[in-house]
């Protein structure tokens, strides 16, 4: 008896094992969609390339804006039938608005959150404005760490203090994270990062919280972290430091293209009715006679920069968003002078590197830097993005890295990384500091203390100001944002009718799900209907351009690389048969200016150099390089002439110092550009920039000594 109860409980401790062991397989292993795998919701084309729907151009957004007003101007079509030959941008008429031109939400600032906030407006039939005073993705939104996360090391800090908030956080993040990859399949991807061990007891502890983090996600996760012996973990990253390391674990999250992904959302957002318009300042906002906000003042910047008078106008609305990140508290003081600020800027500064310091396809995390801070180290756009600081600074629009967060950051990379390798000033390409917009509740007992996520704040005249967050919770920031004016504002959101064909196909309605709730989760961004990771194949095939190229189109536009192809000048070579480079470095070509200025509102060579393509980001000087080529395409499309070329010179020149373009190249003409002759300032200077030892060596010989050419 005895020993049938030995042998009954033994069976049943090996099939309570085998299951366990079964089940942790099974989830390890199970099949999953992983973002970007799938097949494109709308086939290739035939022998034509696709059309697709086009946004209003940026003079009828504004004439919209002008409208709410009670302004009409010549693009109005009642204007037009009136009058011949009116005057460009000279206002026509003057009448009292109408209920159905008055907007129910206007947006301050055109980040993330605002970009965010007028897509899940616009999805749910509401009348949407957003105006921005720069360009969108211009500040914070430009400069994050690239990556679309949970936060890992969030969910350390949770289970240490016990801290169920923090937990929900990571949580939530975890969500958003999956239908950040699912809607913008072309902008963001799935990326292995990895974690060094350095201690044999490390291991499991830092095992248990991937296994942990992998677990939170749920079914929203991507891909089961696992770990790697020794010498897996040095073939996977060649570059590491083998003294001390025992193994590395590797987890997953997502990384995407945080400029090109909001500019994206503007643009969404413009195609499904939302009036779009960047560089357009708000100075003032209007009161009713209750002292309730209906509306704003603003001004359009560029008509300043073509020396033309900037008259200030009305925009109407029943509510109005300020979502202008760092900025938020000029926008409240604007709304009551004496108002407390909530901003508690902190500045983050990132530094870009060659590609050769880290593998194409996998990133590292430091959890614990020399003063206990978290630095990653991911590859990005063929480079290798290193960062971030976190320090208290003052908010200004282009803020400068300092020199000591640029070498505390080369200090940390070289605790790390191989010996032999020497981690050089030089091999800096760009350097940027972001402003985060940490913020403190108004409204709690200790308004001292910083909110943990973000913060939706009503004033008593209406202001609805959206604050905080990060790049990878943005649409559920915005939807709550967006619920929760619809209940200040008593907004009636409806069913999207006729909504735009965003595919380019009618195989697709994009408006089959919009009821008036919020959708933004499935609702794919501009470019993502058409995209699969073989598009760079077709689009190769059919207009003849270098693989590269190919790739970084699709991996930039979606389906919207065959508007940029068709837009490039023929090479007249052999092959690749289209596509000028803007620099022999990267991939970026000559049809991404013009796709920008005609689908995109990029109105400076910032705006192309910066946001529509990431080569100041990138590299500072070779951006300075390709300037010429942009002026000379933006001036052709926008038909600038000879001084306002010159001033967009001079303010790219400007922004290029806040991407660290060397102090020596900040005066340089465009003649000394294109002669490729700009020297560095002294030694020193080019002991600090240059990415070689000697400025000029002889042709060597094949017994070690050199000889003149």
């Amino acid at each position: 008896m005895a020993f049938r109860s030995r042998i009954t409980r033994a069976v049943a401790y090996g099939s309570g094992a085998a299951v366990l062991g079964g089940g942790v397989l099974y989830y390890t292993y199970r099949p999953r969609n992983i973002p970007g795998l799938e097949p494109a919701a709308v086939p290739p084309p035939g022998e034509l390339p696709p059309r697709f729907p086009k946004v209003r151009s940026r003079d009828e957004q504004i004439a919209n804006l002008k409208r709410s007003g009670g302004i009409f101007t010549p693009t109005s079509t009642a204007i037009k039938n009136v009058l011949l030959n009116p005057t460009e941008g000279d206002e026509v008429a003057t009448t009292t608005p109408q209920d159905d031109d008055i907007y129910d939400l206007l947006i301050i600032g055109g980040g993330a959150t605002g970009a965010g906030v007028a897509l899940d407006a616009a999805t749910r039939g509401l009348k949407v404005a957003i105006v921005e005073r720069d360009d969108f993705s211009s500040g914070t939104s430009s400069k994050s760490t690239k990556l679309v996360h949970g936060g890992v090391r969030y969910l350390e800090k949770a289970f240490w203090e016990m801290d169920y908030n923090q937990y929900k956080l990571v949580k939530e993040a975890l969500r958003e994270r999956k239908y950040f990859l699912d809607t913008a399949p072309h902008l963001s991807s799935w990326l292995p990062i990895m974690l060094p061990l350095d201690k044999w007891w490390k291991a499991p502890y830092y095992w248990a919280g991937t296994k942990a983090y992998d677990l939170l996600a749920g079914s929203e996760g991507i891909e089961s972290s696992y770990f790697l012996t020794r010498s897996k973990a040095l073939d996977a990253f060649p570059m590491l430091k083998r003294t001390d390391l025992i193994g590395a674990l590797v987890y997953y999250d997502g990384a995407h293209n945080d400029s090109r992904m909001n500019v994206s959302l503007a643009m969404t957002a413009a195609l499904y009715g939302a009036t779009v318009v960047n560089h357009l300042e708000v100075t003032g906002l209007n009161k009713d006679a209750n002292g309730q906000l209906c509306g704003a003042r603003v001004k359009d910047l560029v008509r300043e920069k073509d020396g033309k008078k900037a008259e200030e106008f009305t925009i109407r609305a029943r509510g109005i968003v300020n979502a202008t990140g760092p900025f938020c508290d000029s926008i409240r003081k604007m709304d009551e002078p004496s108002i407390k600020e909530i901003v508690a800027p902190s500045s983050g500064v990132h530094i870009v590197l060659p590609g050769y310091y880290s593998p194409s396809n996998m990133g590292l995390i430091d959890p614990k830097t020399s003063d206990g801070r978290v630095i990653f180290f991911l590859p990005w756009q063929g480079n290798t993005i290193a960062g971030t600081t976190d320090a208290p600074t003052t908010i200004q629009q282009n803020p400068i890295a300092g020199e000591d967060e640029i070498d505390w950051i080369l200090s940390e990379i070289r605790h790390y990384l191989a010996p032999d390798i020497n981690v050089r000033r030089g091999d800096v390409l760009a350097a940027w500091s972001g402003i985060r917009p940490l913020v403190k509740d108004p409204k709690a007992k200790n308004t001292e203390s910083l909110v943990r996520n973000h913060l939706i704040d009503i004033s008593q005249s209406g202001l609805l100001t959206c604050a905080g967050g990060k790049w990878t919770t943005y649409r559920q920031m915005a939807e709550e944002c967006v619920d929760e004016a619809i209940t200040t504002y008593k907004l009636k959101p409806t069913r999207v009718l006729n909504a735009p064909c965003v595919s380019g196909s009618t195989q697709i309605d994009d408006g089959a799900t919009l009821d008036g709730s919020c959708q933004t989760h499935q609702v794919r961004l501009i470019g993502a209907h058409g995209f699969s990771k073989t598009l760079f194949i077709n689009l190769i095939q059919h207009y003849g351009i270098d693989t590269d190229v190919a790739k970084h189109l699709t991996g930039s536009y979606g389906d919207r690389a065959w508007t940029v192809a068709g837009l490039s000048e023929p090479t007249e070579k052999r092959f690749p048969v289209r596509g000028k480079r803007l620099s022999p470095l990267y991939p970026f070509i000559d049809g991404e200016i013009r796709y920008a200025v005609r689908h995109e509102y990029a109105q400076t060579a910032v705006d192309v150099i910066a946001r529509r393509t990431r080569l100041a980001f990138l590299n500072a000087q070779a951006a300075l390089e390709a300037l010429p080529e942009v002026v000379d395409v933006m001036a052709s499309e926008l038909n600038w002439d000879k001084k306002r070329q010159e001033l967009e010179w001079t303010d790219s020149l400007k922004f290029l110092e806040s991407m660290g373009l060397p102090k020596s190249k900040l005066s340089a003409t465009r003649k000394a550009v294109e002669s490729g002759k700009l020297a560095f300032k002294d030694s020193d200077e080019y002991k600090m920039y240059s990415r070689h030892n000697v400025p000029s060596e002889p042709l060597a010989t094949d017994d070690g000594e050199s000889k003149s050419e």
